[in-house]
């Protein structure tokens, strides 16, 4: 008896299958990414807020800038206009889960961590066994 060659094909035939039931969960996550985008009608349907405004009153007047940005968004914004107004507020919150976006800024702020979590991940699902 081939033990050995036995051993290999099955090591084999569980590491395809663990390929392609990470490969499922990738394209799983895309899938539903794209179903938002089609269902909310928009590029990002979720999005992580760093600062918020509790309400927009009918005259109030506000200028925006990016948290990583050094200067403000004036150049964005139509010529000869220098404040926006809530007629130019163009999303609307749908929901609101707090903290969660901070997994998202800590891995733009340090991408390693992200590659890490990523490796982790892949890692835990090719190793991963079906009971």
């Amino acid at each position: 008896m081939d033990v050995f060659g036995d051993l290999l094909r099955m090591n084999k035939r569980q590491l395809y299958y663990q390929a392609l039931n990470f490969a499922m969960i990738v394209s799983s996550a895309l899938m539903i990414w794209k179903g938002l985008i089609v269902v909310t009608g928009s590029e990002s349907p979720i999005v992580v807020v760093l600062r918020m405004f509790s309400h927009l009153k009918e005259n109030i007047k506000f200028l925006t800038k990016g948290d990583n940005n050094e200067v403000d968004d004036r150049g964005l914004y139509k010529e000869g206009q220098n404040w926006l107004e809530k007629k130019d507020v163009v999303g609307r919150a749908r929901g609101f889960l707090p903290y969660v976006g901070m997994v998202t800024i800590v891995m733009n702020d340090y991408p390693k961590f992200k590659y890490a979590v990523l490796a982790i991940m892949g890692a835990f699902v090719l190793v991963k066994r079906e009971s």
